[in-house]
């Protein structure tokens, strides 16, 4: 049994790192981010990765990846970072950013390098599921190959959930 895994700039980048990935596909629901993912594919919601599009008060952009099971204090981020300021991207912004749509946004191939940081304890996960580059598809792969592809800056920016 075999199903089309979508070929994405993430997939493509995946595969030029030479990362062994497996593919999950779900029905994307609007809002419903990680926790309906990890819900409907049956996955720890903590090791569902949320990536991030956020800018600081000069409007550059960077990725941030978050447990999907908690938010980031954007305050302790804009230190962390060196910025007085980070707040969330608009959905727009955030796409001309990535080249992805928002709900699809995958660390992995974006149209322009963006720093990337991390939450610390991602990196002790044995596996983590991440956006493929397209709504509805996560990807499975180990965080020391995230590492390797993308040299994330580790931080400790994680709130749990209002």
């Amino acid at each position: 049994m075999t199903h089309t895994i979508p070929d994405t700039p993430a997939t493509r980048a995946l595969k030029g790192h030479h990362i062994a990935f497996a593919s999950y596909l779900y029905p994307y629901e609007d809002h419903g981010g990680a926790p309906f993912a990890a819900r409907y594919l049956n996955l720890p919601e903590h090791a569902v990765i949320k990536t991030l599009v956020m800018e600081n008060e000069a409007g550059k952009p960077l990725l941030v990846l978050m447990h999907g099971d908690r938010d980031v204090a954007t305050k302790q981020l804009a230190v962390a970072t060196g910025n007085r300021q980070i707040h969330p991207c608009k959905p727009d912004v955030a796409q001309k950013h990535t080249g992805y749509q928002v709900g699809g946004t995958s660390p992995f191939g974006t149209r322009k390098a963006l720093p990337v940081f991390i939450e610390r304890s991602i990196l002790d996960l044995p596996l983590i599921y991440i956006n493929g580059g397209k709504r509805g598809f996560l990807v499975a792969l180990h965080p020391h190959d995230l590492v390797r592809a993308l040299t994330p800056t580790p931080v400790s920016v994680a709130k749990t959930g209002a």
